[in-house]
């Protein structure tokens, strides 16, 4: 075989190299694509074998493969606040309807259990304690948020929206419990419960510190309670209350589930949480009823004090027109009145005039109008 024949067949091979890297081409010999790396919103993801977490973190779509290819296992990404591009590309991956991704975008959400399919979606309600050194009419005292968590076969997913209740906690804690890991993605619903129910508590400890300086603000001998204050209380309280009370239908649900529900196994694990649960609910309504008396309490304060002002003016003005009706009689200057050519006319007047004043604030004072 000549040269020009062997340039020719070289160039044949090389030619088509060259155009599919210029039109962003790889050929089949080359090897698979590698993934990109993990976009911004995803937190952790990870996958777990019989309760224990493999090495690494894979991208969410090679962990799923893997998964899905491995006895007992499943993977567990999270995600915080994820756009439209990253969220739809997780849907895809996962299998989540139009319905679920929309979801998943959107926070604000009430406590609930719903099913999508295949997938199930388990929504909580997040809050934290906001640090304060005083209580002011516009102090935010509870920050709230919401986690999502869809539940597959192979797979949970949180989606977590707002600055509290982050899941890293959750996380390493459940991963010190293979026995619960391995009972699947379920396991990863009952550590999120607990977690939020714990951060519930945790949040009443802090409220019900508030509630003490409060109330002894209001009863104090010098009292410096603002009712702008106490109210400020009260509407964070019932924020608080409406992210805590609407948890206990989805949990009782779920344990009344069969088939669908969590495993056998975690039963009484998401009982405990049930029972733990309505412990923080009870706390949670004692203090909304506290502060509804340390209101009406504080209301029934004030109309004392303004009552008490009103009679202290009402004396004032009593004794006020005593002088003003002895002035007006003798500064008449009729023709012929009896005491106008009296010497001490004057002083007399002015005697008369001290001495209904003192009388009559004596009278006042021993009646409590002053």
């Amino acid at each position: 075989m000549d040269r020009s024949a062997v340039r020719t067949r070289r160039r044949g091979r090389l030619l088509p190299g060259l155009v599919a890297r210029l039109l962003g081409r790889t050929d089949e010999a080359a090897g698979p694509t590698p993934r990109r790396a993990n976009p911004d919103a995803v937190v952790d993801c990870a996958v777990y074998v019989a309760g224990r977490r493999e090495p690494g973190r894979p991208h969410y779509a090679d962990a799923y493969d893997r998964a899905r290819r491995t006895r007992r296992a499943f993977v567990w990404l999270g995600l915080h606040e994820p756009g439209p591009a990253v969220m739809a590309a997780v849907g895809r991956t996962f299998g989540l309807d139009e319905l679920a991704v929309a979801q998943a975008l959107a926070d604000g959400h009430r406590p609930t259990v719903q099913r999508h399919g295949e997938v199930t979606l388990l929504v909580l309600r997040t809050a934290g304690y906001v640090e304060h050194t005083e209580l002011t009419a516009t102090s935010e005292v509870i920050d709230t948020g919401d986690v999502m968590v869809f539940l597959g076969d192979r797979f949970a997913l949180t989606v977590r929206h707002g600055a509290t209740g982050a899941l890293t906690p959750v996380r390493e804690d459940v991963q010190r419990r293979p026995g619960v890991l391995a009972e699947g993605p379920w396991a990863v619903a009952y550590a999120v419960c607990a977690r939020m129910v714990d951060l519930y508590l945790e949040v009443a400890g802090h409220l019900e510190r508030d509630l003490e300086r409060v109330e002894e603000s209001v009863f104090a001998r010098e009292r410096d309670a603002d009712i702008q204050h106490i109210y400020q209380l009260k509407r964070e309280v019932v924020e608080f209350k409406r992210a805590v009370l609407p948890l206990q239908a989805p949990l009782r649900a779920l344990l009344e589930q069969r088939g669908e529900g969590p495993p056998p196994a975690l039963h009484r694990w998401f009982a405990d949480v049930e029972s733990r649960l309505t412990r923080a609910v009870d706390r949670i309504g004692s203090y909304d009823e506290l502060l509804n008396s340390i209101l009406q309490s504080r209301l029934a304060q004030l109309a004392v004090e303004q009552n008490n002002d009103m009679r202290k003016i009402a004396a004032w003005a009593a004794i006020a027109a005593t002088q003003t009706a002895v002035a007006g009689v003798y500064g008449m200057n009729f023709a012929r009145m009896p005491e106008l050519g009296w010497r001490y006319g004057y002083a007399g007047a002015l005697l008369l005039m001290a001495t209904a004043a003192v009388t009559l604030h004596r009278l006042f004072r021993r009646s409590g109008w002053l």
